[in-house]
């Protein structure tokens, strides 16, 4: 068994297949999934995982070369805004209807426990250079 790190052995094992170029949704229970996107669904209750939680695992393995969240975020759920502008400086802001758009082209989906509106997130996966 793995002693840190990512411990879901479906999460790890989905981000261990993305390339660069690939991105991530990262969302609250809410967000509607498309079909057809690969889901790893970590919700236990309603809170648990917090989308802060998720982010920052996720953050720690992947390389990450941009963002995307919904422009609504700022108004109806200030905390995860500033989580987001500090977590992902450059983070570009798009309508949720477009976000919801953009989700269709994503590699994986990532449902958090997250029960706050607009805690959704797409990555842009880089690649490492060990330098």
């Amino acid at each position: 068994m793995k002693r840190s790190g990512i411990l879901n052995a479906a999460l790890a094992g989905q981000l261990a297949r993305l390339g660069h170029t690939d991105r991530v949704l990262v969302c609250d229970s809410g967000m509607p999934i498309p079909a057809g996107v690969e889901v790893v669904d970590l919700a236990f209750v309603a809170g648990v995982p917090s989308f802060a939680e998720v982010l920052d695992g996720l953050l720690a393995e992947l390389v990450v070369e941009g963002a995307v969240a919904a422009s609504e975020v700022g108004e109806a759920n200030p905390a995860c805004a500033g989580l987001l502008g500090e977590r992902l400086p450059g983070l570009e802001y798009v309508s949720h209807e477009e976000l919801k758009r953009l989700s269709r082209e994503v590699k994986l989906a990532v449902r958090t426990g997250e029960a706050r509106p607009y805690a959704n997130v797409i990555l842009h996966c880089g690649v490492y250079f060990d330098t």
